[in-house]
Formats: C-alpha cells, structure tokens, sequence
C-alpha cells in the first residue's frame, strides 16, 4: 500500500515567523499535536506542541516567540509513492509520530501513525515502530 492512498492530504501548516500562539490555536482547531513548517513553500521544519511546551513556555517564552525559535529543524519527509512498510520503519528509525509527505518539493500531505492503524499496518507492520517511537530518547529523572 502507498503512502498516498491513507495519508491525511488536508495539512495546516505554519511559517517560522509565525507566533507560536497562532501555532497552538491551530492545533487546537485543528485538533493536532504537531504542524509541517513551510518556508516559500518548502517544508523546513516540524512544530509541535512538546516544542512550544518545552522550548518556550518552560524557558518563560511569550505569546509572541516565533515559532523559528522552537521548531525541530531536522525534517524528515517521503515520498507519496513510498510503500507504508516503508513509512511505518521511519518512523521507528526517527522517533517520529508523523511524516510530511513532499512530491517535487511541495507538501501534498502528511501521515500520521494513525493512519498506518487504520489500514492495519499498525498491528502487523509497524507495531515495532510505535514500541520504538515511544522509547525514551534518554533518561528522565520523573517519579514514576
């Protein structure tokens, strides 16, 4: 199964000199945890709302930061043609929920780990994916 046929291919994005408060009102709206960042049209980035949390808030950021100063840089993209086996194992590789899906340098939709469950891929394909997205990156001193 391509990654065109159950990618999300309605996406909001954001730009970097947008405020994150108008990222995390279109989150809200839009009920999403994350927005492709587009610049002249290109996706150069990914915000999320661990981002604006993490970077912003917690750091005693205003309303107002752009979203440039808290975006995650490092985008990982592919291809609308790409086979969901393939998405599922990015996603893993990356530590990702979600992936931009670009063609000829224009976003044309994003897939989402929720989209591989609905087709099943969750269960067979990419449960791997979601036990290694979920592992945390390093260790945390929270009280469990």
């Amino acid at each position: 199964m391509k990654v065109s046929e159950i990618m999300t291919k309605k996406v909001f994005t954001v730009s970097p000199s947008d405020s994150i408060q108008k990222a995390a009102e279109l989150m809200k709206k839009v009920d999403c945890g994350s927005l492709p960042v587009l610049d002249n049209d290109k996706v150069t980035a990914v915000v999320t709302d661990r981002d604006i949390t993490i970077r912003a808030v917690a750091e005693g950021k205003g309303p107002d930061t752009p979203v440039k100063s808290v975006m995650f840089s490092k985008v990982v993209t592919i291809s609308p043609d790409a086979d969901a086996k393939e998405a599922a194992n990015m996603m893993a590789d990356h530590q990702i929920r979600r992936l931009p899906v670009v063609e000829n340098g224009k976003l044309v939709g994003i897939l989402a780990i929720a989209d591989l469950a609905r087709v099943n891929i969750f269960v067979t394909e990419s449960g791997q994916a979601l036990s290694e997205i979920s592992e945390p990156s390093h260790q945390s001193n929270a009280i469990h």
